[in-house]
């Protein structure tokens, strides 16, 4: 490859006193879009005609069978995440209360952008922007948990510990993950708090407990792009980043969505869908939703994450999260080339009892790897008890029975679910 022309530089002022400014060049070839390429009155019909909804409540079927898989196949992570939940619940309470709380004084509605910055800095979050709080991204199921009189969303970015990221898919990895949301938890009612005692109410979004997605605000508020992995790319953490976002009535100036290179960078890197083990990211965008996007697989994801120790190696491959995005895009202005790229360095990772996989080789599944129930546990419960009764329609009572039984114990299990957690933490149903 060549060397690139410069086509601008993008400068992120130092997160903290002290800390010098980062400027990112940026190939004038990788300009395309500030933010993400979006259709607005798309985006509006199907929030409006087919609302999101969180993944513990619509894909519950397969957020069960990964429970009892993972006892199976990775025992100490399914310790962990049980250590984990009883952890993170009685924070995941303090942050839902957080929302119902009455502010202590009374507002003077001048600009707080530069106090909120700042003191969500010097209480430990690494990264700060602002956007307005786009209520299309609400699930369905939260809409009426959700405010209604909070527009502007704080958009907090923490960074999971890069050492131990590196070595995903790991017990280790999962930890850092774990360790990253019990900080947001407490961080999040800290500067909750310092809004209550300007007068504004808040109301927190994360860990555990999420509104909908939380990307497409980050992506407004400059703090990165949409990688093809599915993930935010931040110029700081590169797919490192723990998003969280506390919503408020606090009058905020809001920051506007960057051009980072990303969009037209991923296109030329596409190592995260080259090491993918089950092969879930797809290498052409598609428009869903409203959205210009690499649209992932789930049932081809799921089954690895669930055996695997989270896996994650969508984020351990990515060149902007191992080396930093003003390197990256430093290499490739100068060369034209993605660092880190065919190297084992970069690409290399080993899988449980798969094995070690360098650069150019990936583990090999059997169809049945990839079966998993999808959709709503109930359903899928139903849709079993179904199909017992009707392929066995002479079939003895005590069968029936037995059929129904296991319909029974099924139903219960969701009830008894009620309040667990997805994975780690990624998602919960209260």
């Amino acid at each position: 490859m060549a060397k690139r022309k410069l086509g601008k530089v993008v400068v992120k002022k130092g997160r903290k006193p002290g800390e010098s400014d980062l400027h990112i060049p940026i190939a004038a070839d990788l300009l395309k879009v500030d933010g993400i390429p979006i259709r607005d009155n798309e985006v509006s019909y199907y929030s409006r005609e087919f609302p999101l909804e969180s993944f513990s409540v619509l894909e519950s079927a397969s957020a069960v069978w990964a429970d009892g898989e993972r006892q199976k196949h990775s025992p100490e992570i399914s310790d962990l995440y049980s250590e984990y939940q009883s952890k993170i619940s009685p924070w995941v309470e303090k942050i839902v209360d957080m929302g119902i709380r009455k502010p202590e004084a009374s507002p003077n509605s001048e600009d707080l952008t530069s106090q909120v910055r700042e003191k969500a800095l010097s209480i430990g979050y690494d990264e700060v922007g602002f956007a307005k709080f786009d209520r299309r991204y609400i699930y369905q199921s939260r809409k009426s948990q959700v405010r209604t009189d909070l527009g502007n969303a704080i958009c907090l970015a923490i960074e999971q510990d890069y050492e131990r990221t590196q070595g995903m898919p790991s017990i280790e990895a999962e930890e850092a993950q774990g360790e990253a949301y019990i900080k947001q938890a407490k961080l999040s009612l800290s500067l909750s708090e310092y809004l209550l005692s300007l007068g504004y109410s808040a109301q927190i979004s994360g860990p555990a407990w999420h509104f909908g997605p939380l990307i497409p605000m980050f992506v407004q508020s400059g703090m990165g792009q949409l990688g093809v992995n599915g993930q935010l790319l931040s110029p700081y953490f590169g797919s490192r980043a723990r998003l969280q976002i506390i919503i408020t009535d606090a009058p905020l100036t809001l920051d506007k969505p960057v051009d980072y290179g990303v969009y037209k960078f991923c296109e030329t890197c596409q190592i995260c869908f080259m090491r993918c083990p089950g092969k879930a990211i797809q290498a052409q965008r598609v428009w869903f939703r409203g959205v210009e996007k690499h649209k992932l697989i789930a049932k081809r994801c799921r089954p690895v994450m669930t055996r695997f120790s989270g896996c994650g190696i969508c984020m351990k491959v990515c060149p902007i999260q191992k080396y930093g995005m003003k390197d990256v895009m430093e290499h490739y202005v100068e060369t034209g080339d993605v660092l880190g790229k065919g190297s084992d360095d970069l690409e290399s990772y080993s899988l449980g009892n798969k094995g070690y996989f360098p650069t150019g080789k990936l583990p090999s599944f059997n169809k049945e790897f990839f079966e998993m129930p999808e959709g709503r546990e109930n359903n899928a419960a139903l849709s079993a008890l179904e199909e017992t009764l009707s392929d066995n329609k002479d079939m003895p009572s005590d069968y029936k029975a037995e059929a129904w039984k296991t319909f029974e114990d099924r139903i219960k299990k969701i009830r008894e679910r009620k309040g667990a957690m997805v994975d780690m933490g990624m998602d919960i149903d209260i």
